[in-house]
């Protein structure tokens, strides 16, 4: 008897499809351009132990770069982290579609008849997938894995734009204290100028109090500048989440020269957007999806093999049992339709993602060019007019040649052109990242139209 179960078992085995049995290290698409040499958490393959916690981040101190921003958030940003377990997560749901069903072991007899005469049955069975139904059903589920390393690569270039938008609020906040600090210094300067003229009998004492009123809505500002500071400070250092930053400032060039790239050059890169790059698995799991509804249609085999002992003659002897479902009224034909309908979906999607990327990209170049024409414009031009003319308005003041309303009128327009040319930079250099995250390249690493035809000639 045991030599013909054992008969049996082998032929079940033999019959049976393979199957991967372990968990693979894939679905990590090829990271974008953007950011791609700065490390970034993936989890171990193996689970966490319970109450296993993440690493501490080492907080760091003093001034901080954005390249050592980046890195922070992108190793310890929670968001990320929790993205990149559904690709594991989805790597494991492969491996569990590639498995076949667990074979059947089954005991009759009968319990009606005498003992020693009762019908008795050992059968091992087996459902046989036929079709390729698990190939098939472990492809797509290959494909959802790719999809979700897709959603991470996406996330990865979105805390990337982040970080370097918050950085450069950070920065522009520093600059803006800096910016108030020195109009502090020059009304107190004024007001010293405004108090000996008027010791001196050259003006009346109604200048020396505008002066001091000036003095003190420039203190008031520059408070109001100071406290902006740890609030930028915090949201830059919640990127990697933490609650109590060390550094003191962040530390990188807030200027603006040269030419940018145009619009037609970053278009041609487009194709790098994560949310546009993604459709091509997409439109590969339609299609795999409709391959296994197709295949859904095609009956298993249910085979079963063992041992039988009869019970009034004692004669043992072998049972194979074969059953398959007859295709009749249940062809799957509505997984059938709904997988077709899947396909024609995922063609206008498709096309609607892509016509949104350009939507996009047209209005974040806008607001890039834009602000890149503003800060030039202010740097070039404003500016040095009215330094010039503050200059020249102060020290005619000093001279008895101007009134204080024209040194004051001076001053304003000078000091309010350069919180104009920080805020520009500030929307200049925001910009650039929206920019950089849609192309998912960075726009340093991109030349200009003008250095394409210097090259050319």
């Amino acid at each position: 008897m045991s030599r013909n179960i054992r008969l049996y078992c082998a032929i079940l085995l033999l019959v049976l499809p393979s199957a991967g049995c372990a968990i693979e290290d894939k679905g990590w698409v090829e990271p974008r351009p953007l950011g791609r040499d700065t490390p970034v958490y993936r989890p171990p393959v193996a689970p966490p132990r319970p109450g296993e916690q993440p690493p501490v981040v080492r907080e760091p101190t003093g001034a901080i770069t954005l390249q050592q921003a980046l890195a922070l958030a992108l190793l310890h940003n929670p968001g990320l982290a929790g993205t990149s377990w559904d690709v594991r997560m989805a790597e494991a749901r492969r491996l569990q579609a590639s498995l076949p069903p667990n074979p059947e072991i089954g005991f009759d007899m009968d319990i009606f008849s005498p003992i020693g005469q009762a019908e008795r049955a050992l059968q091992v069975g087996q459902l046989i997938f036929l079709g390729g139904k698990l190939q098939r059903q472990a492809k797509v589920a290959a494909l959802e894995r790719d999809l979700a390393g897709w959603d991470y690569e996406a996330k990865r270039i979105t805390v990337f734009t982040e970080t370097a938008k918050a950085f450069v609020a950070l920065r522009a906040a520093q600059e803006k204290v800096d910016l108030a600090e020195e109009i502090v210094s020059v009304s107190e300067k004024m007001a010293e100028t405004a108090g000996e003229r008027v010791r001196l009998g050259k003006a009346s004492p109604l200048e020396e109090m505008k002066a001091r009123v000036e003095l003190g809505n420039a203190r008031i500002e520059l408070e109001q500048a100071r406290q902006a500071v740890p609030a930028a400070r915090k949201r830059l250092a919640a990127l990697w989440a933490s609650t109590d930053p060390q550094f003191e400032r962040a530390e990188a060039a807030f200027d603006v020269t040269g030419a940018i790239p145009s619009a037609e050059q970053l278009a041609v890169l487009l194709a790098q957007n994560p949310d546009v790059a993604r459709w091509a698995t997409e439109m590969a799991l339609r299609q795999a999806v409709l391959r296994l509804e197709r295949a859904k249609a095609i009956p298993d085999l249910m085979l079963a093999g063992g041992w039988k002992r009869q019970g009034e003659s004692g004669r043992d002897g072998g049972v194979i049992n074969v059953a398959i479902a007859l295709p009749i009224f249940d062809r799957n034909q509505g997984g059938i339709r709904e997988a077709e309908y899947g396909v024609a979906q995922a063609l206008q999607d498709r096309r609607a993602a892509e016509a949104r990327a350009y939507s996009e990209l047209a209005e974040g170049y806008q607001a890039y060019a834009t602000a890149h024409a503003t800060a030039l414009i202010l740097k070039n031009d404003v500016l040095p007019q009215a330094q010039k003319a503050f200059e020249a308005s102060r020290e005619g003041y000093r001279q008895g040649k101007f009134g204080y309303l024209d040194v004051l009128d001076a001053q304003r327009t000078l000091f309010a052109a350069r919180i104009q040319y920080v805020e520009a930079l500030a929307d200049y250099y925001a910009a650039a990242a929206n920019v950089e995250g849609l192309i998912g390249q960075s726009l340093d690493s991109i030349g200009t139209d003008a250095e394409d035809v210097q090259e050319k000639q």
